[in-house]
C-alpha cells in the first residue's frame, strides 16, 4: 500500500493542498512503514495564467473547484500519486477532493500534523477524515 501526503518540509502534512510543493510518499508493507519518497506535486504556480476557481466560482453549484479547468489541474496532480492509495492533506478545496476519489485515491482531510503519525493512525483505523474542513 502506497500512502501519499502533501508537504512542504518531508515532516508536517500541508495544511492546503493545492499550495503544497510535493507529495511524500510512503510505501507499507505488514502495518510498517517500509519506504518513503519525495514527489514533485504541481500547484497553483505551476498554473500561473490558468483561470483559477475563485474566479469561476459560482459557474458551478458545487462550488470551488469543480468547474472543468479545475477538474484538469486536479487530474494532473493526481497523476503524479495514481499509485497511491490515500492521499493525507490539512486542508483542501471540495472540488479536489472529489477528483481524488474520482481517481481511485481516498483523500483524508486530516488534524494530525505530522506525516508519521498520520500514517499510523490510519494503519491503525483511527483516523478521522475532516470533511467539514473541505473548502
Amino acid at each position: 500500500m502506497k500512502i501519499a501526503a502533501v508537504s512542504e518540509d518531508g515532516v508536517t502534512i500541508s495544511q492546503h493542498f493545492g499550495r503544497a510543493p510535493f507529495y511524500v510518499v510512503v510505501t507499507v508493507e505488514n502495518g510498517q512503514i517500509v519506504g518513503r519518497e519525495t514527489r514533485d506535486k504541481l500547484g497553483h504556480a505551476h498554473f500561473a495564467g490558468e483561470p483559477h476557481a475563485a474566479e469561476a466560482h459560482g459557474a458551478d453549484p458545487r462550488g470551488h473547484g469543480f468547474d472543468p479547468a479545475a477538474q484538469n489541474r486536479h487530474a494532473r496532480m493526481a497523476a503524479a500519486i495514481a499509485d497511491c492509495d490515500v492521499l493525507l492533506a490539512r486542508g483542501m478545496g471540495a472540488g479536489a477532493y472529489e477528483s481524488m476519489k474520482q481517481a481511485g485515491i481516498q483523500p483524508v482531510v486530516t488534524d494530525i500534523p505530522t506525516i508519521d503519525e498520520a500514517v499510523q493512525a490510519y494503519l491503525d483505523g483511527r483516523l478521522v477524515d475532516h470533511q467539514e474542513k473541505l473548502h
